[in-house]
């Protein structure tokens, strides 16, 4: 329907996975997810792979397919009509692999990205802890290094595949001087799972079930120092660059709440009531022109956000931030209006309304919550509008930078764009 924004290659790539989804995902295996009968579903990630359709936007080399973040967003609305479990280990390797591909060595990314994208391998990122939660500069796993390699202790939670993965992301603390910026103390490692990397919990979840979500606890982890990925110490610059996938795949997957809207639409062109069929009535009507205004919205926002990403636009962030929060939001409303439509029949299991309400509340929770994106919008706003000077020197720098694929975002922007509410 909105071909006309893509581009021929990005609309073959999002044929291809339409028919992925059409094709391939049985009803009874989203329904074993959801009764948590799938503690991970291994088979869905080795099947997109074989489809190639798991790096879309990464380099030929590793074995991506080279192609635009906008192509990554079209998949990932397509493969967001199976939930939020699916959605979730569909984008994974975006958010892992953009940390091994930005700032790992050609060591890593042959010994972890490479089989990463080809299926071979199953990947987790480990950030939350118990005490911090969107205080992710707060953490406190510590990697002590010594010599060759670091011992890493703590734990996370909330890590989606916690049960499933092969090997993990985890920021830690690293730099321990008491007056370091909060910027400078955390590092960025590879740990493998193995000898006390331990999955102590699963979480029970309202919705997004079937993904191995739990807690991770490290025990005395021997971790090699060449799993480093980027500097010692530079875990903030990954971070933040991490952050791009993380919330433009959140926003893309919330786009394939068109599946409720269209079930809906056509509940209402059979269901009958007062004699005629329910969809002739205004109050429905209305329901209807609400919903598919507000997901137009938002698949207009997060498409532009991802457009900005790939011609390396100066406050491309800002808009990530602002299609991440628009697109859950919308999404949660088009869920609700569907359900609502529906009447009774869609609170039961009988349809998948249900179950799309259950899964796309948390979209407004993870990858930093609405609350946390206003805060980043109006900070990059208010440094737009009362720091010229840093823009003007970001421009300068990204018309040096013609080639896209280069990261926009540097060591010396993350600290300007932190400190700004100090200037405010």
């Amino acid at each position: 329907m909105y071909d006309f924004m893509l581009t021929p290659a990005e609309q073959a790539v999002k044929q291809e996975a339409r028919d992925f989804v059409n094709n391939r995902i049985s009803s009874d295996f989203l329904r074993k997810m959801d009764r948590d009968e799938i503690v991970y579903p291994r088979e869905f990630v080795e099947s997109i792979a074989g489809h190639n359709l798991r790096a879309i936007r990464f380099p030929e080399k590793w074995g991506g397919r080279n192609l635009s973040w906008v192509a990554e967003v079209a998949a990932t609305e397509e493969i967001g009509c199976l939930g939020m479990a699916l959605g979730c280990a569909y984008v994974m390797p975006s958010i892992v692999g953009e940390a091994l591909n930005q700032f790992g060595n050609d060591y890593l990314k042959e010994k972890y990205l490479r089989p990463y994208l080809e299926g071979q391998l199953v990947a987790a990122e480990a950030l939350t802890e118990p005490r911090d939660g969107s205080d992710f500069f707060g953490a406190t796993t510590r990697a002590d290094l010594q010599g060759d390699h670091f011992i890493v202790n703590g734990q996370k939670r909330f890590v989606v595949s916690a049960e499933g993965a092969d090997f993990f992301v985890v920021y830690c603390r690293t730099n321990f001087e008491p007056n370091a910026h909060k910027y400078g103390k955390l590092s960025l490692l590879v740990i493998e799972k193995g000898p006390g990397v331990e999955t102590e919990y699963l979480y029970g979840l309202m919705g997004c079930r079937g993904g191995g979500t739990g807690r991770l606890v490290f025990r005395d982890v021997k971790v090699p120092r060449e799993n480093l990925i980027g500097e010692l110490h530079g875990g903030a610059l990954c971070f933040n660059q991490m952050m791009i996938p993380e919330r433009l795949t959140s926003a893309a997957g919330c786009l394939g709440v068109w599946g409720a809207l269209d079930l809906a639409v056509r509940y209402s062109d059979k269901r009958r009531a007062f004699g005629r069929e329910i969809r002739k009535f205004q109050a429905v009507n209305t329901l209807v022109a609400d919903s598919i205004t507000e997901l137009d919205a938002a698949r207009a926002l997060t498409y532009m956000a991802a457009r900005a990403v790939d011609e390396g636009y100066t406050h491309a962030r800002r808009l990530v931030s602002e299609a991440k929060r628009f697109a859950t939001e919308a999404a949660w409303k088009v869920v609700n209006n569907a359900m609502q439509i529906m009447g009774g029949i869609g609170y039961t299991d009988v349809y998948p309304i249900e179950r799309a309400l259950r899964d796309i509340r948390l979209s407004m929770i993870w990858t930093g919550t609405s609350q946390i994106m206003n805060l980043l919008i109006q900070h990059e706003y208010y440094d737009q509008v009362l720091n010229p000077a840093y823009n003007r020197r970001k421009m300068e720098k990204d018309a040096m930078h013609p080639d896209k694929s280069e990261r926009c975002f540097t060591d010396e922007d993350m600290w300007a764009v932190h400190d700004a509410p100090k200037q405010v």
